[in-house]
């Protein structure tokens, strides 16, 4: 499928030549993208610089195909101002540190003549694990905090918890702690020793053993989900820890969620979101760097990804 108008499209993600073609998203998005007839040009996160008011990336055109082990070419390195692209995706994987935050602060400066999925500024302000304290009602019982006074009294209340880094990702760093569990302090201790940051503590929900769904919504609106259930022995559902995905459908719940949070996503410029889901409870809204895409489409046979390209290109007229 040719777009009406063909897009020059930056990708600020990780290298690409350590990426997974079957699984890996922002692979997909580009993939999709070539296939629309758009321009790619590829860079890491260190290669963006501010230089005397202009935006440059410091990167190389793009070419991709999907084949194991010959996925990409890449043309010479050169210099982009990125005020001359169309489109620029904020793709490199979390953790969420000073130097992602850097990259959206750089990144609001061409944002929106330049169009940047997701916006920066509501990717910095909406991190993961924060953007779901706006809806109390819809997730468990949580606590953001780094006293450790605070978290054990959290415990006392709730019974076995989940504790994990606030800007963590990909299930690094989880723990589940019940409530006998002697670890707590040692672990604070652990935490407190790498960096300065409150930890976030949930009540455990025993429905994960059956699996943590992830939304897909694309421009607030929910297009599939799929189920990401745990190893054998884990608590964490994550793909990247062994969690195996399937196929699911949506709940009554699934949707009553996404009606609540789409129109403040859409409304933020937040085009490709995943949210997580264990039972009837929000645990995460994941703007930074969501996966999910190419296991939602072999599942549900549907292009997610003209999806998200269409709800860009509509922007980009």
């Amino acid at each position: 499928m040719t777009a009406a108008k063909s897009l020059t499209v930056a990708f600020q993600m990780d290298p690409i030549d350590a990426v997974d073609i079957n699984a890996d998203s922002s692979f997909r998005l580009a993939e999709e993208a070539q296939a629309r007839g758009h321009k790619l040009f590829y860079y890491t996160p260190d290669q963006l610089s501010y230089q005397e008011g202009r935006v440059l990336a410091r990167g190389q055109d793009l070419t991709i195909r999907r084949e194991e082990g010959n996925h990409f070419t890449v043309g010479e390195m050169r210099e982009q101002d990125l005020a001359d692209v169309d489109v620029i995706w904020l793709r490199q994987d979390p953790p969420f540190d000073m130097g992602y935050i850097t990259t959206t602060h750089i990144l609001d400066r061409v944002h929106p003549d330049t169009l940047v999925v997701n916006d920066p500024f509501w990717v910095r302000n909406y991190p993961e694990k924060l953007l779901v304290l706006d809806f109390p009602d819809l997730t468990p019982p949580t606590a953001v905090a780094r006293d450790l006074e605070t978290l054990k009294a959290f415990r006392a209340r709730h019974g076995d918890v989940i504790l994990k880094p606030l800007y963590g990702n990909g299930g690094a760093g989880v723990f589940k702690l019940s409530k006998g569990d002697s670890n707590l302090a040692s672990l604070h201790e652990l935490f407190a020793g790498i960096n300065r940051e409150p930890l976030i503590m949930q009540k455990f929900l025993p429905d994960v053993s059956a699996g943590d769904k992830r939304i897909i919504l694309v421009n607030g609106e929910p297009v599939g989900a799929i189920n990401r259930v745990p190893a054998e022995g884990e608590t964490r559902s994550n793909m990247h820890v062994g969690g195996r995905p399937e196929k699911i459908g949506m709940t009554e719940r699934d949707l009553e969620i996404c009606a609540r949070i789409g129109p403040l996503l859409r409304e933020k410029g937040q085009v490709f979101v995943g949210i997580d889901v264990i039972g009837d409870y929000l645990t995460e809204i994941n703007v930074t760097s969501p996966t999910g895409i190419q296991e939602l489409e072999r599942f549900d046979d549907v292009n997610i990804s003209a999806k998200i390209w269409e709800a860009i290109e509509a922007k980009r007229p």
